[in-house]
């Protein structure tokens, strides 16, 4: 039985070592030697023959005969291993890439714009590590759910100043610590029990290492995006699209904004809390708008663009209205309370289109899976 075994692996091996003979031959047969070409093909007919004869001996032999034959024509190179990766790797980026270009996005929810449809970063104070809060046990959490427990302490001693909002991440403070910067979430000073309120203000003093606040920061939510639908079908009222701000005035450009479509190319619309008005008629459909609309929980209705907003807007009162043009679309966020949407600047023009939203990779919550 062992016998048995020892040939079949023998001619296994053989047939390896032939196939890669003939691979060295067929890849440098055009610019190898001819003579070491020759010498490989000969080695070849070799060892096919001794494989039908059947001779382990003569297969062994023969095999090395190859191997040795075809390292002359394609000699080993150096690194082998490292460089076989290194192109794995760069063949997959290159995959990733391209259909990260043309078919699917990621997204990150940076805001609370779309709450509770999609959440951004958010925080909730938080007195002390609980148990999944620990070492190891955090990082495990945060995979999950995105929640990660933070203790914000003064790296410096000195007085408070210059509380200012961060220009890249809407969801944190930034202030000054005997002139070292430091960041907090901007929920720290939403708390309307005021208990767990940042405890530092303005003009304190403060010592190295006080606690400034804690508690869980939960990560936005995080969406790919559908490229390739709208290249093949309409966007429809109701979708959540992800678009450009390039050459919307007032936006920063280079940027991507998700808000849900409400207006369509052509429609004239008007705000009269809570509802959307698209050419004098109450907005009722689809399911996603009258939920917003009817105030179902969690939702607030629309609202109106906030009067005191030093940006024009062309959605301020009751009677305002805005006709898109035939090809602009009308964005507004679920959370009209706190959204920078299509009533401060009107309607986002078709080539900035991305694509609807479709899915809700990451965290794992309730929101988890197809974006509504």
């Amino acid at each position: 039985m062992m016998a048995l075994l020892k040939r079949r692996k023998i001619r296994k091996t053989a047939r390896h070592c032939l196939h890669h003979a003939q691979h060295c031959r067929k890849m440098r047969e055009d610019i190898g030697d001819p003579a070491a070409i020759a010498e490989v093909l000969a080695a070849e007919n070799v060892l096919a023959a001794a494989l039908k004869g059947g001779d382990t001996a003569e297969i062994e032999r023969t095999s090395e005969l190859a191997v040795k034959a075809a390292t002359v024509v394609m000699p080993p190179k150096s690194f082998a291993s490292l460089r076989e990766n290194l192109e794995i790797l760069v063949v997959a980026v290159a995959v990733a890439m391209a259909f990260r270009t043309y078919f699917v996005q990621p997204f990150k929810i940076p805001t609370g714009s779309m709450q509770p449809s999609l959440y951004g970063i958010t925080s909730a104070p938080q007195d002390g590590p609980g148990l999944m809060d620990r070492p190891i046990l955090k990082n495990l959490k945060w995979i999950v759910t995105g929640d990660y427990y933070h203790a914000y302490r003064a790296k410096a001693s000195g007085k408070v100043s210059h509380f200012a909002d961060d220009k890249w991440d809407p969801s944190i403070k930034r202030f000054s610590i005997g002139g070292k910067m430091h960041k907090v979430p901007v929920d720290a000073y939403r708390d309307p029990s005021r208990r767990h309120e940042i405890r530092v203000h303005p003009g304190d003093f403060v010592a190295r290492g006080t606690l400034l606040w804690s508690g869980i920061r939960r990560a936005g939510d995080h969406v790919f995006v559908d490229k390739l639908r709208w290249n093949f079908f309409p966007p429809k009222r109701g979708q959540i699209m992800v678009f450009s701000t390039k050459d919307i005035p007032t936006l920063p450009p280079g940027n991507h904004y998700i808000k849900r479509l409400v207006g369509l190319p052509g429609e004239t619309i008007s705000i009269q809390p809570p509802n959307v008005l698209v050419n004098g008629e109450a907005l009722h459909s689809p399911a996603s708008i009258e939920r917003i609309a009817s105030r179902q929980p969690g939702y607030a209705g629309y609202a109106l663009a906030d009067a005191r907003s030093a940006d024009p807007c062309v959605l301020q009162s009751p009677d305002d209205t805005f006709t898109l043009s035939p090809t602009e679309y009308l964005a507004l966020g679920d959370n009209t309370l706190n959204s920078k949407d299509g009533r401060y600047w009107g309607g986002a023009p078709q080539p900035n289109l991305v694509g609807p939203a479709a899915i809700v990779y990451w965290p794992v919550t309730k929101r988890w899976g197809l974006a509504r």
